[in-house]
């Protein structure tokens, strides 16, 4: 296979996200897995993926490449940045070794031909990646035509907050101009910005540092390995709700589940289900 040149390299400065998830990783435990393999089965609404085709694009640690096949899907998972393959890799051969029905690949979203070869699938996962590819409306379409007919597309954009947004995309660039050794001097005052709020609430509740050592909600996540993703994830590009709504219902997809952040930077998650079918 030829690697398609990813349009986001036209960017001088990338952030590094294979090496974030490698060191995420090290701490990755058992309940940290059990966590993502319920999310994945919560936001899905199923009990399992058993028969199902499950392509993970953009699959960043594995780790949900991983759930999913703990549900019992077939997995092909693939990523552009050579780190996150290999994390994917780590994932797969510790715990599911010599296993033929996971597979991994490196390769752009944004290499349609890449795609085709893939045919489709009955649930795609995108989560976290399209925003950071430079062409993301280029991707979106790609993931969508992957979608088999009643099947499921899992898909996650950060939300358009206006002015905000583009301050966070100088902030971003900032980062990643700087030399690796001072880049403390955006991390720490992103840092102060983002935890003062939930660390004075504990502080006030008589429960110093709580937020922090129970952060990973649903999704099994680290608080420190998650704010230098954010910190530092660029390209960088954000959508409003019903700007994906309107996208995917044009492609003929039924939106399922939609979960917000109240208007804040984080991720907005979609659920759509492609008509044809029966949903995943």
């Amino acid at each position: 296979m030829t690697l398609q040149a990813n349009p986001a390299d036209a960017e001088p400065f990338r952030f590094a996200f294979g090496r974030n998830w490698a060191r995420f990783l090290e701490g990755l435990d058992e309940a940290r897995i059990r966590t993502a393999v319920d999310s994945l089965r919560d936001m899905l609404g199923v009990d399992d993926l058993r028969g199902k085709r499950f392509l993970d694009a953009g699959s960043g640690s594995g780790l949900f490449s991983l759930a999913a096949r703990r549900l019992g899907a077939r997995v092909h998972s693939f990523d552009y940045d050579a780190g996150s393959v290999a994390c994917t890799e780590h994932l797969r051969a510790t715990y599911f070794p010599g296993d033929a029905e996971w597979t991994v690949d490196r390769a752009s979203v944004l290499d349609a031909a890449y795609l085709e070869t893939l045919g489709t699938a009955d649930v795609v996962y995108c989560w976290g990646m399209l925003h950071h590819t430079g062409h993301m409306w280029d991707g979106l379409e790609n993931v969508c035509a992957r979608v088999a007919p009643g099947g499921t597309l899992f898909v996650s954009i950060y939300n358009d907050q206006g002015g905000a947004s583009r301050r966070w995309r100088r902030v971003k660039r900032l980062y990643n101009r700087l030399p690796r050794a001072l880049r403390f001097v955006v991390v720490v005052p992103a840092l102060a910005h983002i935890w003062w709020k939930p660390s004075l609430r504990d502080l006030l509740q008589r429960r110093p540092g709580r937020t922090w050592r129970e952060y990973g909600g649903d999704r099994g996540m680290s608080p420190w390995w998650d704010l230098l993703d954010w910190v530092g994830g660029f390209p960088f590009e954000v959508a409003k709700p019903e700007e994906i709504f309107e996208f995917c219902t044009r492609r003929g997809f039924r939106l399922l589940r939609l979960s917000t952040h109240g208007g804040g930077p984080d991720c907005n998650e979609y659920v759509f289900v492609r008509a044809g079918g029966e949903a995943a």
